[in-house]
């Protein structure tokens, strides 16, 4: 698999707000072009949020997942990964919910932490009051993913035959994925996403990667996991990919994580981020995967088993 690369792709994400990028895509029509475009771009995997279309708030419509999802299956065969996530205030009940389209591959949490996005309200930015608010609100957010959250998700999961994609945002969270093992609540292999650069939880730094790859192999087994990374802000997101290409890894972009091209540009699609690190792979002599290879590489059930 060291030949290629997965690329996944996040679209939209959660934790921004339109006032950051006219880039960022609102409507599911807007959501589904950006996503075949990612996937033409080299993409395997789409990660899938949707928002309020009249406000751009993130929300967790199963009306808006449905329309998404399966307008985006009519139109690519990449992995389609909705988002269990959510955004700020919403329950663990309200972000499964989307497990009812049976979805071949679903994010799970691997631990509560603070979530902090205030800074970027102090921005000179043209937002609109919920943006505002929702932004300085997280001075007071832990994203919540207690153990009884996670034996939630994971027996909905089980329920669904989804196959989680573990977001890992912090070293401590290796050790939650350990006593879940124990506890019976999951059991390899695993697909974990190192997801590094949210403030109140890991800084994207190449030690930092490096240190949770190795603490993982240590406590997990070498031989137990797929993995990627996802780094936050321009830097993160293309030095972990680099990184990441360099270990052996697959990688995460978009817009979800970071809104730039370069340290002065800010990007113009999903795409654009997507053709970026597809040549930085090639540099390494990797070329992206396809989504067959993804779905064989991670174990996934294969898009005729899901319910959209």
């Amino acid at each position: 698999m060291n030949d290629t690369v997965i690329i996944t792709c996040a679209l939209t994400g959660g934790m921004t707000v339109p006032a950051q990028s006219k880039a960022i895509p609102i409507t599911v029509d807007q959501i589904v072009e950006e996503g075949v475009k990612a996937a033409e771009a080299g993409a395997s995997v789409l990660h899938v949020h949707v928002r309020e279309e009249t406000t751009g708030r993130p929300v967790a419509d199963l009306d808006l997942f449905e329309r998404a999802l399966s307008e985006l299956r009519k139109h690519t065969d990449a992995v389609l990964q909705p988002t269990t996530g959510g955004g700020r205030g919403m329950t663990v009940q309200e972000r499964a919910s989307v497990l009812k389209f049976r979805p071949e591959m679903a994010t799970f949490n691997a631990g509560s932490f603070n979530f902090g996005l205030f800074p970027v309200a102090s921005r000179d930015l043209p937002f609109a009051d919920w943006e505002r608010d929702y932004l300085e609100g997280t001075t007071d957010y832990i994203f919540k993913n207690t153990f009884e959250d996670m034996t939630y998700m994971a027996q909905q999961m089980r329920e669904s035959d989804t196959r989680p994609e573990i977001e890992v945002y912090d070293v401590g969270q290796i050790y939650n994925l350990e006593q879940l093992v124990k506890d019976g609540v999951l059991e390899a292999p695993f697909n974990l996403q190192f997801v590094l650069g949210v403030l109140g939880a890991n800084a994207a730094e190449p030690d930092q990667l490096i240190h949770m790859l190795r603490t993982a192999e240590r406590v997990l087994g070498k031989d137990s996991f797929t993995w990627s990374a996802a780094g936050v802000g321009y830097r993160g997101e293309f030095n972990l990919a680099a990184l990441s290409l360099m270990l052996g890894g697959n990688v995460r972009v978009g817009l979800e994580d970071n809104l730039r091209i370069s340290r002065r540009e800010q990007a113009t699609s999903n795409a654009q981020l997507v053709r970026k690190v597809a040549d930085l792979a090639a540099m390494f002599d990797r070329t992206p995967a396809t989504p067959d290879e993804a779905r064989a590489h991670m174990g996934l059930k294969g898009s005729a088993a899901v319910a959209f």
